[in-house]
């Protein structure tokens, strides 16, 4: 027993290390992934509000049909050619080219085919010419006119947004300048003079009615409304303060107006001071002769016309408007065909035009294009 003992107590003993780990090395990057998909999302998040801020709505409805999904029987289908239907986000809305802007246009119906049992529907590749029936046709009219109206569409959104751009781009128009001044500076020279006569034509309409109103609205006047008369010329606005049997203007054989023609001026006066256009004044006579040797119809017709010039500067209107006063004498009568009627006494107020239009052939009566100022 005792050698059992010992042989067991001189045994090798067991040893068992153990050791202890310490988690301090990696422990993974989820984290990182997270913080990256929220960072992506925050410049995302800021792209999109600056791409509101900086784009028009034109720019953004291009935006949303470039990235809307393409409709495969369709000819134009979206996410083909320029981005953002041809728009930049620094333009106002402008074209870059005339194609028009990018649409989704509605394609034609697909292709159709019965089986045998006549039960199921099979569709086939689109191709333009074939309709399901087996036989090679043109597109339907109402695609056709599908793309068509797309066309259109996209054209007058170009005219409409480039219209915009230039209005935007414009000045206003100053104080006292008619509108449409600003967008003289676009025009051609051209369409500068055609602009300037169509404003100088209706500012000499208006004065031809103002002064037409003024003598009939005066019952001192009223009578002598149909000794006026008005009528547009190659030269400019005319008014013709004309004689009759029982009203002259002026006392035979002199110069000095009665008090009926300077009450018909002094109506006149106002109106002529709303334009700025010069005045050339022509006195006008009969053919009968001036009596006597010393003076002619030559003295007389450029002395009422010079008279004339005094009562309208005295009246109020400016000196430096009058362009010339000439008596013309019985050379330019009113009546041709009776050199001798009252009528040829007359006194002929011009309104020069600021450029002159082509003098248009004359009528073999004077007094064709006239029109008195009574009813």
């Amino acid at each position: 027993m005792a050698g059992k003992r010992d042989k067991k107590g001189s045994g090798s003993g067991i040893v068992i290390r153990r050791e202890e780990i310490v988690e301090g090395g990696h422990h993974g990057g989820a984290w990182k992934v997270a913080y990256a998909d929220f960072v992506t999302a925050m410049m995302a998040f800021f792209l999109l509000m600056w791409l509101l801020n900086a784009t028009t709505e034109e720019q953004r409805r291009g935006l949303a049909d470039y990235f809307s999904p393409a409709n495969l029987m369709s000819h134009a289908s979206s996410g083909t050619g320029e981005p953002f239907g041809g728009h930049t986000p620094f333009d106002k809305g402008e074209m870059v080219s005339d194609r028009g802007a990018v649409q989704v246009v509605q394609g034609a119906q697909p292709v159709v085919e019965r089986t045998k049992d006549g039960n199921d529907r099979v569709i086939t590749d689109y191709h333009p010419s074939y309709t399901g029936d087996g036989v090679g046709q043109k597109p339907a009219a109402e695609d056709l006119a599908a793309e068509d109206l797309a066309a259109e569409d996209g054209a007058a959104r170009m005219a409409g947004s480039a219209a915009q751009r230039q209005a935007a781009d414009q000045p206003a128009s100053p104080a006292g300048q008619p509108d449409g001044a600003a967008d003289r500076r676009y025009q051609t020279p051209a369409e500068q003079e055609a602009e300037r006569e169509r404003l100088e034509k209706a500012a000499f309409e208006q004065a031809a009615q103002q002064i037409r109103d003024a003598v009939r609205s005066d019952p001192a006047l009223a009578v002598l409304a149909k000794q006026l008369a008005i009528d547009m010329t190659p030269e400019g606005l005319r008014i013709q303060i004309m004689d009759e049997v029982k009203l002259p203007m002026f006392p035979t054989g002199s110069s000095a107006p009665n008090e009926r023609a300077r009450l018909l001026l002094q109506k006149i006066v106002p109106v002529l001071l709303k334009l700025s256009q010069p005045i050339s004044i022509a006195g006008h006579t009969d053919a009968a002769p001036f009596p006597g040797p010393d003076r002619t119809n030559w003295e007389l017709s450029a002395e009422r016309a010079n008279a004339t010039r005094r009562l309208l500067v005295d009246d109020g209107l400016p000196e430096s408007r009058i362009r010339s006063v000439t008596g013309l004498a019985d050379r330019e009568p009113l009546l041709p065909n009776d050199p001798l009627a009252a009528a040829n006494r007359r006194i002929a107020i011009l309104v020069l035009r600021q450029m002159p239009q082509a003098a248009a052939p004359e009528a073999p009566a004077a007094t064709a294009g006239t029109q008195p100022a009574g009813p």
